[in-house]
């Protein structure tokens, strides 16, 4: 016993050495930046249009507030000590009248987002505040709406459906189910995180009936995470994840009326575990049209229901020898990006299947295809539409795959025009009134932090500035005195990748740096990105101590580079990318001379993770270091719907899916590996990393790990979790690789192992 508490003396001592590695000045402003959060914007408030974008409301510190759109005279509609007895205010609708507002409070996150809470109805006349659900227990409903008459809400609770009458406070529940594997108006976990499904029912126009997706999870594979500090003894939380070739929950879509009664089952064809149904919309009060997507998601068709007998018909229907995206959130909102237009004769649809991602206006009767968005280059997505002007806006950046603009095609004829000045580069983002004629545009550069106008559409004009971020530009004006840099570098054939660029401070061209790559590489998202992000501060703190950190963006990733760009890396995700990376990172190197490419060191999350470990293991003559954070080493131990969609079926691919497993390449680590991964991660689970450490170990390999205790995948619970995660990277860094001022001298360039705690390895 006495041995045991000297050893574990010896490694507190030992990590207390480690920690002070990280010198003062870097420690200082990642304190800053992630424990004090000194460097976070300013942020617009959550906004709703009333009267189509006449006015607009919001809530702060004074109460509910409507704002003229034009003049921006305000008017209170509540006091904050009128909202006080709801609890904590997130979110808020109003019925269509604009007479009641729908107020959602003391929320709790269920997986990502916090979806689950309470709901108070405010008659903004009486200023009486109602609750909904009165007497069920704290923070438990989800997705409340009025019904188009304003006389109801409707929610979720513990997986079934209710309805509530405001004028008795009588609930109906619409559903019943007890069986803890049937999921009614919400969903499913694979569903949540990868079809965006979370609120899964929807009244019909005329309030009698509401249409919801029904999830069964009763077959499929249960995973366990184990949660062994919050109690004396571990406790456990069981979900249903269906991996890589395994079984889905079978999804079918009803209809039921809703003052109660059977629901009526649509007759969707095929088998309801093989496919899936990532959106669905009334177009009138009879007519239900979803989207009907096979499980390869290489297959996709609009399908109509009538509610009155059930039958279906098909509207359209496209087929991909790689995959669709019918899963985009933009492609069923009827309110925001006017889905179908001319009273649901014709509606949209998106497709790349001439190459770029497009809008298509189709005949709902004749099927006749008209192409809206006439222009070479990606309609990003759908931003809104003004009917008046019969124009269709849509974010796009055609020309620079790092920025974003908006644009407007016209309808009639699909001629594209841009709408955003040209004067303005950077990342633009806009939240459209319901009429076309007003926006809210939030803009930022990489150096920039974000600014929100109001602007007039359709010529753009500033009618007045919301929220400026002036104090944090001149408190980041020190940080941001050396630009980040945006350039291309071109690699295998003649592909160029968009690269981002942070250079120390006090940047010397004659002298050599070591070179940090931040990588993710796989199709959920794009990295170098001329927007701010506040946590770029962190690498910028980082290049301060004598690094480069550079940043590219390879084929796969979804850039607005067209079809072939981000399909090139179907079935070859793991390949492609690291492949492209590591090239990249050569000639990048050889034509930038202040470059060591003796010293490259690689670092990502997630994807990233799984990048990097393919970089250190089929690339260790050019790699150094590498930081894995919550990395998938074996796709099939990841989801069905993402890595199916990318990859296809394991028994479709098992050649790539072998490729695509950093797990199968570890006898190839020469340099150093720290693997990090948060134990409560319900997305990709600690079994990957574990897994790898079994490998790594068989093959007598040294590396080192840090788990984050019941932390997500996100890594960010808890206090102090940010910023320790962030020293931990910076220490792991600057003690294997580096600057040419800290490096150590030739007796001791070799890593000395013993410098690492025993218990991070």
């Amino acid at each position: 016993m006495k041995k045991t508490v000297a050893v574990f003396l010896g490694l507190v001592a030992l990590a207390a050495t480690a920690a002070a590695q990280v010198p003062d000045r870097l420690d200082r402003a990642l304190t800053a930046i992630l424990s004090r959060n000194e460097y976070t914007p300013e942020s617009f408030p959550s906004t709703v249009w009333l009267e189509s974008g006449g006015r607009y409301a919001t809530i702060d510190d004074t109460g509910l507030v409507a704002y003229d759109t034009a003049s921006g005279t305000a008017t209170h509609l509540a006091t904050s000590d009128e909202l006080k007895p709801a609890g904590m205010v997130s979110g808020f609708t109003f019925s269509s009248d604009a007479s009641k507002v729908l107020l959602f409070t003391n929320t709790r996150k269920v997986w990502r987002l916090n979806t689950r809470g309470d709901y108070w109805v405010l008659d903004v006349r009486t200023h009486k505040l109602q609750q909904i659900g009165h007497g069920a227990p704290a923070s438990t409903l989800m997705f409340a709406k009025f019904s188009p008459d304003g006389t109801r809400v409707a929610f979720v609770r513990q997986q079934n459906l209710y309805v509530e009458d405001l004028s008795s406070g009588r609930v109906t529940a619409l559903t019943n189910g007890r069986e803890p594997n049937i999921i009614n108006g919400t969903s499913d976990w694979v569903n949540e995180e990868e079809l965006f499904i979370r609120d899964a029912f929807k009244w019909s126009p005329d309030g009698r009936q509401i249409a919801y997706l029904q999830f069964d999870t009763s077959r499929v594979g249960r995973f366990t995470l184990v949660n062994y500090t919050d109690a004396l003894y571990p406790t456990l939380t069981e979900f249903a994840y269906p991996k890589t070739g395994t079984t889905n929950s079978a999804v079918r879509l009803g209809i039921v009326p809703a003052t109660g009664g059977q629901t009526r089952w649509l007759a969707i064809p095929g088998d309801p575990r093989e496919n899936y149904i990532p959106r669905f919309e009334w177009l009138d009060q009879t007519t239900l049209a979803f989207h009907h997507t096979a499980r390869r998601q290489n297959a996709d068709e609009l399908l109509l229901a009538d509610s009155r007998t059930g039958a279906i018909t098909t509207a359209f229907t496209e087929t991909s020898k790689t995959w669709l995206d019918a899963s985009d959130p933009l492609v069923m909102d009827p309110v925001r990006t006017a889905w179908w237009l001319r009273d649901a004769r014709v509606f949209t649809w998106i497709s790349d299947k001439d190459g770029w991602r497009h809008v298509y206006a189709i005949t709902r009767q004749t099927h006749t295809e008209t192409l809206i968005t006439r222009f070479e280059g990606d309609a990003i997505s759908v931003v809104g539409v003004d009917r008046e002007r019969e124009l269709l806006y849509f974010a796009a950046s055609p020309e620079n795959a790092t920025e974003r603009y908006l644009y407007a095609a016209r309808l009639n004829d699909g001629s594209v025009t841009r709408v955003t000045p040209s004067s303005t580069p950077g990342t633009h983002a806009y939240e459209i009134s319901p009429d076309g004629h007003w926006a809210f545009r939030t803009y930022s550069r990489a150096d920039v932090p974000p600014r929100v106008d109001l602007v007039a559409l359709p010529d753009h004009r500033v009618v007045r500035s919301l929220v400026t971020n002036d104090t944090l530009s001149r408190k980041t004006a020190a940080l941001t005195r050396q630009p980040v840099e945006f350039t291309q570098v071109t690699v295998e054939d003649g592909v160029t990748l968009d690269t981002m660029v942070i250079k120390p401070t006090d940047f010397d061209p004659s002298h050599r740096y070591p070179m940090l790559v931040y990588v993710y590489g796989e199709p959920a998202d794009t990295l170098v990105e001329d927007q701010w992000a506040t946590a770029r501060l962190t690498l910028r703190a980082i290049a301060d101590e004598g690094y480069v950190v550079v940043t590219f963006d390879n084929r796969g990733t979804p850039a607005p580079k067209g079809a072939a760009w981000r399909k090139a890396v179907y079935g070859h995700i793991g390949d492609l990318g690291p492949r492209e990376q590591t090239e990249a990172v050569r000639r990048f190197a050889a034509t930038h001379a202040y470059v060591d490419a003796s010293r490259v060191a690689i670092y990502g999350h997630s994807g990233g993770g799984s990048s990097t470990l393919h970089a250190l293991f089929k690339y260790p003559e050019v790699y150094r270091v590498g930081i894995a954070s919550a990395p998938v080493p074996d796709q099939h131990l990841y989801d069905t719907i993402y890595q199916e969609r990318y990859m296809g079926l394991p028994q479709d691919n098992p050649e790539g899916y072998g490729v695509g497993s950093s797990i199968n390449f570890a006898e190839g680590l020469r340099g150093r590996l720290l693997l990090m991964h948060g134990t409560g991660d319900d997305n990709v689970h600690l079994q990957n990393t574990e897994r790898l450490m079994n490998r790594l170990i068989e093959l007598g390999k040294d590396f080192d790990v840090m788990f984050y205790p019941n932390r997500t995948h996100a890594l960010s619970e808890g206090a102090g979790t940010p910023l320790h995660r962030w020293r931990t990277i910076a220490r792991y860094l600057l003690e294997h690789m580096p600057p040419e001022s800290r490096a150590p001298s030739a007796e001791s360039a070799v890593p000395n192992r013993s410098a690492v705690p025993e218990r991070t390895r």
